[in-house]
């Protein structure tokens, strides 16, 4: 029996589909250019709020990612010991300690886009670390091989020691000499040296010293002593005798004044509703808002404070009356800031929604306070700080990873919650005992070298050796924690068997290369199309720079590592983008020595070239899949590449090539002319 093969037809679409589909896709390309080159953006938005002061925030330029061989830096190569490890956990605690490793170059290096991997090479476990832009190679080794530290620490509820007699006479005799420094500056300058030299000579504000002492403007709230005396002083002015404060003497010169911000002072009456934060309440939305009617036609300046104290939901209102001081634009959240900057001094608002609940506002009053420009020479006291540092925020308990035997992720059997189990030998059986016992309806930190990565809360004693910490992170934050407290209580040692500086030189001319070469091949691509395509050709020029566009948006937004391997792939890329509407074109070709019309041609086109491009582009799919697979280092970033381009080249030949064609094509009769792929072929 003969089996009919039933060619697929192209969908109908009307003339306005088309274009706003063409729409769609110039806007999808000047969003690309957006993303890709965000400083040619900015440069509008900075003009447009010179002229019209709105205010438009700018957009964030990030750059893309360079890998360590465009950027420089170093590639080292370590092996795990963990011949002592059972083998079923060898290979999550070779992970446990590539976490550290890259959380170490994060922090200690400041590499923001490291590059920690694992990888077996037979029976040995092995980790591979690329540090781009790192120029110290060997403070890397250092901070990488540290053995992970875990610690548990409590409150410290410590007081810091008294000075010393002998310390508070050294004190003492060190502040003697700063005030006689102070007055030799301060003679100097009455004698008719340049402030600005004295400053230079005797200031220890690191901030001014080089630029005059210069604070620019003050307020009250950052010098309130140097505030206090500009009050009540003329521009050109010194301060004489030098004004002390409690960390220094300060030596002060009076230059301008001017208007400052704006400034509030107010009243409120907060009532809070039913799943507001922090709300214990019972009521309501509607229900509160009913009552807070209710007391504003009670409420009068006189007795707003009494209103405040009898109904506020705020903790600590009903000592103030519910007095907030003075604020600025910016300090109140939103709705209530604009109430109270708006409405008449003297007055009580109606009822104003925030997150928090309802408010009323009493608005005291509202002023413009003067700010002042000063100049300083400061010379430091030395301080009891100084020598009794203040007192941490914990303490050590002795109970560290040494004495976890192991944490794992498990699930609280009633609720369902996702929590981490730990697990202790005897010792910290006993340990955790005596912290728990003493701190219940305290906290207590978990600290992994250096950094609390959980600060539960005891809610009772655990004699157990046992307990969990319990969140609002899920399985994979559950399963990152319980791998962090492994490899501190199973650090896993690691020897540096390879290192490697790569010449950031070298990248940055590498690099200049390859865009080089990607944009004059780019421009002959598109040149070589609209000489032998003509028309068709120059359309496809403009889905060719939507497709560059594109891939280069989604690097950023993905935040792709490029490499030279990476670039080779992109480039590559272009090539089969091309490639797909070469076949497009040839096949349209065809079509019109057929002598079918342009609109059917065209269409009969993308129909018969699909199946070509389809499978060309699969089989290019699943060679990156083996080699993102099998690969790694830079033939995984080739692949990447490659993989995003491949797919990007499938969506803009199909897709923003067929649909410029339809309306470019609509202007035209429905007969292909010179313009079309050459008039040979008619």
């Amino acid at each position: 029996m003969a089996v009919k093969y039933k060619r697929p037809t192209s969908k109908t679409y009307t003339r306005s589909q088309i274009v706003w589909r063409t729409a769609g896709s110039v806007v999808l390309f000047l969003l690309c250019l957006v993303v890709t080159a965000p400083a040619f953006a900015n440069k509008a938005i900075n003009a447009v709020n010179r002229t019209t002061n709105l205010g438009i925030p700018t957009l964030p330029d990030k750059g893309f990612n360079l890998g360590l061989d465009l950027q420089g830096g170093a590639h080292l190569i370590y092996e795990a010991k963990t011949d002592t490890i059972a083998p079923g956990d060898r290979a999550s605690s070779v992970e446990g300690v590539r976490d550290v490793i890259e959380r170490r170059v994060r922090g200690g290096l400041g590499v923001a886009e490291p590059l920690v991997q694992t990888t077996q090479v037979g029976q040995a476990y092995r980790i591979i670390v690329e540090l781009p832009g790192v120029t110290d190679v060997n403070q890397a080794i250092k901070m990488i091989g540290e053995t992970p530290v875990l610690e548990f620490k409590e409150e410290n509820t410590e007081a810091p020691r008294e000075l010393t007699a002998e310390e508070k006479k050294q004190m003492a005799a060190f502040n003697l000499k700063v005030d006689a420094s102070s007055t030799k500056a301060l003679a100097e300058v009455r004698s008719g040296v340049p402030f600005a030299d004295v400053v230079t000579k005797y200031s220890q504000d690191e901030k001014t010293k080089n630029n005059g002492g210069d604070l620019g403007l003050i307020t009250a709230q950052q010098f309130p002593e140097l505030y206090a005396w500009a009050k009540t002083h003329k521009d050109g002015d010194i301060s004489s005798p030098a004004l002390k404060t409690l960390d220094g003497v300060n030596i002060v010169k009076r230059f301008g004044q001017q208007p400052g911000e704006p400034e509030v002072q107010a009243a409120h009456l907060l009532i809070c509703y039913k799943g507001a934060p922090g709300c214990t309440g019972t009521l309501t939305k509607e229900e509160v808002l009913a009552k807070i009617s209710d007391l504003k036609k009670q409420a009068t300046p006189q007795n707003f404070s009494q209103l405040v104290k009898t109904n506020s939901t705020e903790p600590g209102a009903g000592d103030r009356g519910g007095d907030l001081g003075s604020f600025k634009k910016g300090q109140m959240v939103p709705a209530f800031e604009t109430m109270a900057f708006s409405m008449p001094v003297g007055s009580i608002s109606d009822p104003v929604e925030t997150q928090f609940g309802y408010h009323l506002i009493y608005k005291k009053g509202e002023t413009t306070p003067l700010t002042y420009k000063l100049a300083r020479i400061f010379l430091k006291y030395k301080q009891t700080s100084d020598i009794v540092p203040p007192s941490e925020q914990w303490k050590s308990t002795g109970l560290s990873g040494k004495q976890l035997k192991r944490a794992a992720v498990a699930e609280d059997s009633r609720t369902g919650q996702i929590q981490v189990s730990l697990q202790f030998d005897d010792a910290g059986t006993k340990l955790f005992g005596d912290i728990t016992t003493r701190n219940v309806g305290k906290q207590v930190a978990i600290f992994l070298d250096g950094e609390a990565i959980s600060v539960p809360r005891v809610n009772e004693p655990i004699t157990s050796g046992s307990a969990v910490i319990s969140g609002t992170f899920g399985f994979t934050e559950a399963k990152l924690l319980a791998q962090r407290l492994n490899s501190g209580a199973l650090p896993v040692p690691v020897e540096l068997i390879s290192q490697q500086k790569v010449d950031a030189t070298l990248g940055a001319d590498s690099l200049a290369k390859s865009f080089k070469a990607g944009v004059v091949g780019l421009i002959i691509v598109m040149i070589f199309m609209v000489i032998y395509y003509r028309l068709p050709g120059l359309l496809s020029v403009f889905s060719l720079a939507v497709y560059a566009a594109l891939n280069l948006a989604l690097f950023k937004l993905l935040g792709v590592t490029l490499t030279l391997a990476g670039i080779a792939g992109f480039i590559l890329s272009i090539g089969m983008a091309v490639d797909a509407n070469v076949l497009v074109f040839e096949r349209l070709k065809e079509e019109l020595r057929l002598g079918k019309m342009l609109k059917s041609a065209s269409e009969e086109s993308f129909l018969r070239a699909w199946p070509s491009i389809r499978d060309g582009h699969v089989t290019g799919l699943i060679s990156c899949a083996l080699l993102i697979w099998f690969g790694s280092g830079f033939i995984q970033g080739f692949a990447v590449v490659l993989a995003i381009g491949t797919i990007v080249s499938l969506f803009t030949n199909i897709i923003i090539t067929r649909v410029i064609m339809r309306f470019v094509f609509g202007y035209f009769k429905d007969k292909a002319n010179w313009m079309f792929l050459g008039s040979k072929i008619l």
